[in-house]
């Protein structure tokens, strides 16, 4: 069912735990527990603990809000910085889940941690896409010219810094020319500011804040992610292994209830998605700005439900090998995640 690192790990324990799951949302548990008597669905755990993103809604807390993932709920820790940042705070036992953009969780499973990809929250489409944006009176037009320059990124070892360094390989430069490409680390809230004030050469713009830039003027596209990759899911949350081992109704719940969410996102009109997560923000208190939800465009999810695809990860371990990061064939990518607690899988005939 499952892919084979995470099979090893813990599945002769879980194979028993789903058996008692479907006996519970069934014909009734064997000698239940009080506490499940309380709670039907058998769940190990009440809450989840995670990150949040300022001024954003991520999809487990719009399934929450939507009623999908009660009687689990969600515990706000704080808001994370960056994805690696999110999925390490999820190695440590600081929250339960996080997500971060697949090839930085490749290195963190080469690097032997225990987690495992279950759903992916966000990507790339024709409405959600990320352009790398030099002035208009800049004198870069080539991969060629970025060589002794700057370009601007949220963090590093993440989305950013792969599509950028995929761009310069495509484009022929050397290991040694790439070296001389420098990534800094600025705030995306200020990073047209930063390239306006001839601080960095590039600046990585999406969203809100890209169109804002482009109405304002003087800065024109040197290479979009989409270009490069088309479609695609970047990012997917992880769970401890230990984690989907004890707690697999929980799981299965968190899931199930994000991806239900995803698929509300999608099919519902972009004005009332906008409207639900104005409310959501302004509800739970912590002094944000909303306004780039009201300019919130699609999912960006490639998978129906938040469906990871084999590809999806595949494309980095090849991208990893080729610098060097990897050994070849020292990761399969089907043995990297799990479509397993998915509902769509069956629908879309997905890869467990």
């Amino acid at each position: 069912m499952m892919g084979n690192r995470w099979l090893k790990r813990i599945g002769a324990v879980l194979a028993p735990a789903v058996a008692s799951a479907i006996v519970l949302s069934g014909c009734g548990a064997k000698e239940p527990s009080s506490a499940h008597a309380a709670n039907p669905e058998g769940l190990e755990v009440t809450e989840l603990r995670y990150q949040g993103s300022v001024g954003a809604v991520t999809f487990p807390e719009l399934a929450e809000d939507l009623g999908y993932l009660a009687p689990l709920k969600l515990k706000f820790i704080g808001n994370t910085i960056s994805g690696p940042q999110d999925i390490q705070a999820v190695v440590t036992g600081d929250t339960d889940f996080g997500g971060a953009f697949n090839g930085a969780i490749v290195k963190l499973l080469a690097a032997k941690a225990a987690v495992t990809p279950v759903i992916s929250y966000y990507g790339v489409d024709e409405n959600t896409w990320t352009g790398y944006y030099v002035l208009d009176d800049s004198p870069i037009r080539t991969a060629k010219d970025l060589i002794g320059k700057k370009i601007a990124v949220n963090t590093l070892g993440a989305h950013h810094e792969f599509v950028i360094k995929e761009y310069l390989h495509r484009e022929g430069l050397t290991p040694k020319e790439i070296e001389q490409v420098t990534l800094v680390v600025v705030p995306p809230v200020t990073s047209e500011q930063t390239l306006r004030a001839h601080q960095v050469d590039v600046a990585t713009l999406g969203g809100l804040l890209r169109d804002k830039a482009l109405e304002r003027g003087g800065i024109r596209p040197l290479f979009r992610d989409i270009d490069l990759f088309g479609t695609f899911s970047a990012g997917t949350y992880v769970l401890t292994d230990k984690f989907i081992k004890e707690n697999p109704n929980a799981t299965r719940k968190f899931v199930e209830a994000t991806a239900k969410a995803i698929e509300w996102a999608r099919t519902t009109p972009r004005e009332e998605v906008s409207a639900r997560f104005e409310k959501i923000i302004a509800e739970r208190g912590r002094k944000e700005d909303a306004s780039a939800v009201k300019y919130w465009k699609s999912t960006g999810v490639a998978g129906k439900g938040g469906l990871i695809a084999e590809s999806e990860f595949q494309t980095w371990i090849d991208w990893l090998v080729a610098e060097g990061t990897l050994k070849e064939g020292q990761l399969k990518a089907a043995d990297l995640y799990t479509n397993e607690f998915n509902p769509y899988r069956a629908e879309e005939g997905a890869a467990p």
